[in-house]
């Protein structure tokens, strides 16, 4: 097939879940041969279902998918299984072929040095759930890559990566001579390779398709979005304009009568003429994380830590207290031992750290591993409450946009996205003292980030922050830095 020609095109293409509502309302879009896609949405308007018809794993309610004849195809998950966090490195390759495949091990080499995760002789052997979240996301991306397809699905593949992994996967992309459909939340990322975008549209559920790199494709949509606002106004202003004049006639009578009702029939073939205006993605609101009440002293001090060099932890020491107030960044490099260093200070087995005693800890896990995915949402939120009141936590779910039939879905069942509002909403009721976060924008909405950082640079209370997002950081206050080097 020739390049820039069908190889994917959903035709009145519908899909629902059996216990939610339609995510999908007779969809029409075509995928082309070589070309980079952006796939734009809110959290949960069903962006990872589209991925999902497209590899098969899921199947229309309605409509038709067409798939091109051989077209092969591998998607980069936004995380690792959990049911493939134990196997091997070489197994966890060997599970993405249907047959075995022999004289792998060349394979992986080959796509790790693709992904920049060169790494020891026993690397094949090593325990997938042993990388730190960004190692497991450049797995992640090689595990797609070693099947060499004609269209890469990558969901949120910048997530747990930092600066150096973003630039190395940036070129990668822009150099892949096949087909490419990415769903992510960085734009300068995004803008870097598009060449179209598929906007999902949560209220509509039909899918809108540009062409263009993603700022003019951001542009195109404000700009159609002011025009329709601006003539639904017009014709609005018309409408209030008619029908007071047919109610001035009705009371006349006579002839004027039917004049009126001419006018009220203008009225509403006005009203009628108004256009869906594509609504913008809601945002979560504003809102703050109150802190423990009665905090004083030293929070949380650090007199050392350690970090992995050649895969070998090394012990540094440290001179840091923290106070009511006092917000602490963690900064270094994917694999150097970020996660581990949080995870341990949070339980409490940290050497080096000591936390004040009777400090409650809301701890942010990159792998939302800290929810219970069987627990519904109205379980897990009303757990952490100290004094359970359902009317408070109704009202705090909703400012996170979690309402309706979400609030009594189960947390396995929620998109990567939701599952970070349900941990906010779960830090705003435990009212922390110590707050631990790692890696705090992974599949987060761009537009509720400004208002997260605001609630975390608001935070009274002590905070430790990992994140690879200079400009998310850069809208918080930080009063230190420690640079976790080798």
């Amino acid at each position: 097939m020739a390049h820039g020609e069908s190889i994917i095109s959903f035709e009145q293409a519908s899909f629902e879940h059996a216990h939610n509502k339609p995510l999908l309302q007779e969809v029409n879009f075509s995928i082309r041969r070589g070309k980079k896609y952006t796939l734009m949405g809110q959290n949960g308007a069903g962006k990872s279902t589209i991925f999902g018809l497209i590899t098969g794993a899921l199947k229309p309610t309605a409509g038709k998918i067409n798939v091109a004849l051989g077209l092969s195809i591998a998607m980069s998950r936004q995380v690792v299984r959990r049911d493939q966090l134990e196997l091997t490195v070489r197994e966890f390759f060997e599970a993405c072929f249907p047959e075995k495949i022999y004289n792998i091990d060349p394979r992986i080499d080959e796509v790790l040095e693709i992904v920049n995760l060169q790494g020891h002789a026993k690397v094949h052997d090593r325990i997938v759930k042993s990388f730190s979240g960004g190692q497991q996301a450049r797995l992640l991306l090689a595990s797609a890559l070693i099947q060499n397809p004609d269209l890469l699905l990558l969901d949120e593949p910048t997530n747990n990566l930092d600066k150096a992994g973003i630039e190395h996967l940036t070129k990668f992309i822009k150099q892949y001579q096949k087909t490419v459909i990415v769903i992510s939340h960085d734009a300068d990322f995004l803008n870097s390779f598009t060449d179209g975008v598929l906007y999902l549209d949560v209220y509509t559920r039909i899918i809108e398709q540009y062409d263009g790199n993603y700022f003019n494709v951001i542009e195109q949509i404000a700009t159609r979005v002011e025009k329709e606002n601006s003539k639904n106004a017009r014709l609005a202003k018309e409408a209030i304009e008619k029908k007071e004049k047919a109610n001035f006639f009705a009371k006349k009578g006579g002839r004027l009568r039917l004049l009126a009702k001419r006018m009220r029939e203008d009225a509403a073939e006005m009203e009628e003429n108004q256009v869906d205006v594509r609504r913008e993605d809601k945002a979560i609101r504003p809102f703050i994380i109150p802190a423990q009440p009665g905090l004083s002293g030293d929070i949380l001090t650090l007199t050392s830590y350690s970090v992995l060099h050649k895969h070998k932890p090394v012990k540094h020491k440290a001179n840091i207290k923290l106070q009511k107030s006092r917000h602490l960044l963690l900064s270094g490099p994917n694999g150097i031992g970020k996660s581990t260093m949080l995870e341990s200070i949070a339980r409490g087995t940290a050497d080096g750290a000591t936390i004040a005693p009777g400090t409650k800890i809301g701890y942010y896990r990159q792998d939302f591993s800290t929810l219970n995915f069987d627990d519904t949402v109205f379980a897990s939120l009303l757990a952490v409450m100290e004094n359970q009141d359902e009317q408070k936590m109704r009202g705090t779910a909703a400012s996170f946009l979690i309402t309706g039939d979400a609030i009594n879905t189960k947390i396995g069942n929620l998109s990567e996205g939701q599952k970070g509002l349900v941990a906010f909403a779960r830090l705003v009721l435990e009212r922390p003292g110590l707050l631990i976060l790692d890696e705090p924008t992974n599949h987060i909405n761009f537009r509720h980030l400004p208002i997260i950082a605001k609630a975390l640079d608001q935070f009274e209370g002590a905070m430790i922050l990992v994140s690879h997002v200079p400009e998310f950081v850069s809208q918080i206050r930080i009063d230190e830095t420690l640079e976790l080097g080798e």
